[in-house]
């Protein structure tokens, strides 16, 4: 008997307890009927059960719920019925609306829960357009059917200050929705592994400040995004050693040196070897010297070649301070500024740009000594109103284009000229044809155009006078002037 009594209240408590499965909603709305009781409302204590027969009436009710806390919630039920009313002696067409706190003894999810209410409602009846004011108290009970879905009996008393007193029974059903979501997460309770912090949907609600996929209570660094191998911490160089605990967190090293590489495996991590990609030993931070000089091959310009520490490791045949390499006369001592060389013939063009460099020459010339032309001018005559050459002139105009061929630094301006017969302004135009013409007979025999400048100056520069013939003569010319 013991056991059986030992089961029935194992089974009970089961009913009783709340389930875990099923989130807190927070709102509800309920159908339910309703049995009216106003004739005997307050029966002697031997004649109880009269409050549940002596039913006189009925009607529906339609109630919405919001949740208020963990096991309380305001109730707003409207109400819509007959019921017989003693003081009129007839049925009467009832309307109530009312403003209820329910409590519910265990939280969300058990099988069973008991309900009790407490609030101020209000009786309109419509027959004789007269309201009553009334304190609803009852108790109830809602027994899961499904998940959110519940079974819901009533019985309430009605406190009227009218002396309308009554009973309400009931029995319909509650549809709970909008499961709660505490954290605010968007994740319903139900669904949320971390259900009072805020988090995110791919990993059940739970949070990740640093979205790096591991929950933060999982991940040991959880402000820095880092991989689930090291518990959540990053390792920037993928060493696998974390970069807290990594001395070079930017490069993959060895666990040997706390992280930091090695790649000419010299037993120098690379940020203390000054040649980290070849080997050396400790004396020289890691770096070889192949060309035995005492400088170090990262700091020798020449790590083949032994040389002096004043050009950095590079042979100086010379002793001039400048290494041979650099050198344009290794082996003539000179000074930096030129390149270590002397100017030999001192004519300030040094020996590595005088083509001459044992004979003074100009810096024209490359250091060469310059040669001239047999003249540097010439003139050539035209006759009156003319500017064809004459064959005196392409004489001399032969002349001044062989020596232009020959002498090629030198160029030639050639000057036009009229005497005064005739306009200021057609002579000025024949001095122009007389330079063109002279210039087209020189550009003929292969003397580049841009040698040779030509300029008319008609009758504004007379060689002589213009009064005789023999003067007038003269003047109608063309000049040659040779020059660098």
């Amino acid at each position: 008997m013991k056991q059986l009594i030992t089961i029935f209240c194992l089974f009970m408590l089961t009913l009783l307890v709340q389930s875990d499965v099923l989130a807190q909603p927070t709102e509800a709305l309920t159908i339910r009927q309703n049995w009216y009781n106003y004739t005997t409302p307050q029966p002697a204590f031997e004649d109880w059960t009269d409050v549940f027969s002596d039913l006189n009436g009925r009607g529906l009710e339609l109630a919405y719920s919001r949740n208020l806390s963990n096991r309380t919630w305001l109730v707003i039920p409207a109400k819509f019925g007959v019921g017989y009313q003693p003081q009129s002696d007839r049925n009467l067409f009832l309307g109530n609306l009312d403003l209820l706190f329910e409590n519910r003894f265990f939280k969300h999810g058990s099988l069973i829960n008991p309900t009790v209410q407490l609030g101020v409602g209000t009786t309109w009846d419509f027959d004789q357009e007269a309201f009553d004011l009334n304190v609803p108290v009852g108790a109830g009970l809602n027994i899961m059917l499904l998940p959110n879905v519940y079974l819901n009996l009533q019985s309430q008393f009605r406190f009227s200050i009218e002396n309308r007193a009554g009973w309400h029974h009931g029995g319909g059903l509650v549809f709970m929705f909008n499961e709660l979501d505490r954290d605010k997460d968007g994740i319903k309770d139900t669904d949320d592994k971390c259900p009072d912090v805020p988090g995110v949907a791919a990993l059940m609600g739970c949070p990740d400040r640093d979205g790096d996929g591991i929950t933060d209570t999982a991940d040991n660094c959880p402000d820095i995004p880092g991989i689930a191998e090291l518990n959540g911490c990053p390792d920037k160089d993928g060493d696998m050693i974390t970069d807290a605990e990594d001395e070079c967190p930017d490069v993959k090293g060895l666990a040997a040196l706390k992280g930091c590489p090695d790649t000419d495996n010299d037993g120098i991590t690379d940020t203390s070897d000054k040649c980290p990609t070849e080997p050396g030993p400790a004396s020289t931070n890691g770096c070889p010297d192949k060309d035995g000089d005492s400088i170090i091959d990262s700091e020798d310009k020449c790590p083949t070649d032994k040389g002096p520490k004043s050009t950095m490791g590079c042979p100086d045949r010379d002793s001039d301070g400048v290494a041979d390499k650099d050198d344009a006369c290794p082996d003539k001592k000179g000074d930096s500024m030129h390149k270590g060389c002397p100017d030999t013939d001192g004519d300030s063009v040094y020996d590595n740009e005088d083509r001459c460099p044992d004979v003074p020459g100009v810096a024209s010339l490359n250091g060469c000594p310059e040669e001239k032309p047999p003249f540097t001018s010439r003139t050539v005559l035209f006759e009156s109103e003319s500017s064809k050459i004459s064959k005196d002139g392409t004489v001399i105009l032969d002349e001044v284009a062989a020596a232009l061929a020959k002498y090629t630094k030198y160029s030639v301006t050639i000057g036009g000229h009229a005497d005064n017969t005739g306009s200021a302004s057609y002579n000025q135009k024949l001095s122009e044809r007389r330079a063109k013409s002279c210039a087209d007979y020189l550009a003929g025999k292969g003397i580049d155009a841009t040698r040779i400048r030509q300029e008319g100056f008609g009758e504004s520069k007379p060689a002589t006078d213009n009064k005789k013939s023999a003067g007038r003569k003269q003047n109608r010319r063309a000049e040659f002037e040779l020059k660098i």
